[in-house]
């Protein structure tokens, strides 16, 4: 049978760049309602469901995660991405359009799950990448994932603040579009890597995680970085609020073009793991995350804070690509359905560090979250270090 591996023109420039364009036009959709909040309750005064909208968004990401990523696998991967920017579009429509937030919130659903399509283009790039470009590739990738992050408040608060909420979900409709031409273009048409009938391919999920003790290791590393991560943003504008700074929402905000850093630190962990290693790379991501907590736990100042925030994002950021790199080593005809046991527990993961950091919040203060953040870094460094000792994780670095 013609395979994935065998089937594939290679990973050149135009196309790597055109995948990491494609990713972060997608991904950029979970974030738009954020900063349109206080626009949309305006036009629905009263209706307290507005609120649920990024819970709703949320909500259809992680549906999403469980149910289309393991399709990656088991259909020809090239038209599932077109059809899921196909749907992005159809979904930005139907919240442009909603008359009710009833309506936007079932259209915010289907946008969350069908911008999932970003997390089926970078197991294609790991795919489609010789093995000791891999890292390098997802790196370049998720670089353009975070770049659409990133962008994504700073160019829904701008479009909202002068043109309105419904015409920055118009405006995301030709954008996605354009991201169903780039890949039509742009990737191969593959043959699906199993033959696994749908319900089979949710079912091996759970057998995925028992056989691959390298996945486990990796969702398990990666939820608790994430989970140190997402309690420092959970809180932030809270911390910011207090007399020590007196600071608005705004300046929270403004914390996240710091973000910037991680979109460079991305490509560069890729090389790092192609280089030196994946595991390693990991263990020096874990380490910056536990060494940001400690600067954001002592240095109390609002320069602390930046600096902060700059290893915390680069740490996460290179475990991430480099537990990427080990996942996508481990089954070429089941990436899909890997991804989808990672990404569900990162997740996971961070939601869990969300609701943590507000208890910490709300018994300790910044120094609680700061004693959170680090102890999640220390549960993963302990976890990788468990596993170094273990003669059943003792596999050659991927």
């Amino acid at each position: 049978m013609v395979t994935h591996e065998t089937e594939h023109s290679g990973l050149g420039r135009i196309r790597l760049y055109a995948m990491a364009v494609a990713s972060g036009v997608a991904v950029a959709n979970i974030y738009y309602n954020q900063p349109l909040l206080g626009l949309i309750e305006a036009e629905f005064p009263g209706e307290a469901a507005v609120g649920l909208l990024p819970t709703a968004t949320q909500l259809g990401y992680a549906l999403g995660l469980l149910l289309l990523l393991p399709l990656g696998d088991i259909v020809r991967r090239r038209r599932l991405i077109v059809g899921q920017f196909l749907a992005v579009a159809i979904a930005a429509s139907a919240a442009a359009l909603a008359p009710s937030p009833s309506w936007l919130i079932a259209a915010s659903v289907l946008l969350g799950a069908s911008a999932t399509v970003a997390q089926q283009i970078v197991p294609l790039a790991a795919m489609l990448a010789t093995p000791d470009k891999r890292g390098a590739a997802i790196g370049t990738v998720m670089a353009g994932v975070l770049t659409g992050i990133l962008l994504s408040r700073t160019v829904s608060g701008f479009v909202g603040a002068h043109a309105g909420w419904r015409e920055m979900f118009w405006a995301s409709v030709p954008l996605a579009l354009a991201g169903s031409l780039l890949m039509i273009r742009a990737l191969p048409d593959l043959h699906p890597a199993s033959r696994l009938p749908y319900r089979e391919a949710l079912g091996s999920l759970a057998t995925l995680w028992r056989r691959e003790p390298e996945l486990r290791l990796a969702s398990m590393v990666q939820a608790a970085l994430f989970a140190s991560f997402t309690a420092f943003w959970t809180v932030l504008a809270l911390y910011l609020a207090t007399p020590r700074f007196n600071l608005g929402a705004d300046s929270a905000g403004l914390f996240g073009i710091v973000g910037a850093v991680g979109v460079c630190a991305a490509p560069l962990a890729g090389r790092m793991a192609d280089r030196r290693g994946a595991r390693s790379v990991v263990w020096f991501g874990a380490v910056l995350t536990l060494a940001a907590w400690v600067l954001l736990g002592t240095w109390t100042s609002l320069a602390g804070l930046v600096g902060g925030v700059i290893v915390l994002d680069v740490g996460i950021q290179v475990a991430l690509i480099a537990n990427q790199h080990i996942i996508y080593a481990l089954e070429p005809a089941a990436r899909s359905r890997i991804n989808t046991v990672f990404m569900t527990s990162m997740f996971l993961g961070g939601a869990a560090g969300s609701a943590l950091s507000f208890a910490a919040w709300s018994y300790g203060a910044w120094p609680g979250v700061s004693l959170l953040g680090a102890v999640l870094a220390v549960l993963a460094l302990t976890a990788k270090l468990r596993a170094r000792r273990s003669p059943a994780q003792a596999l050659s670095d991927r």
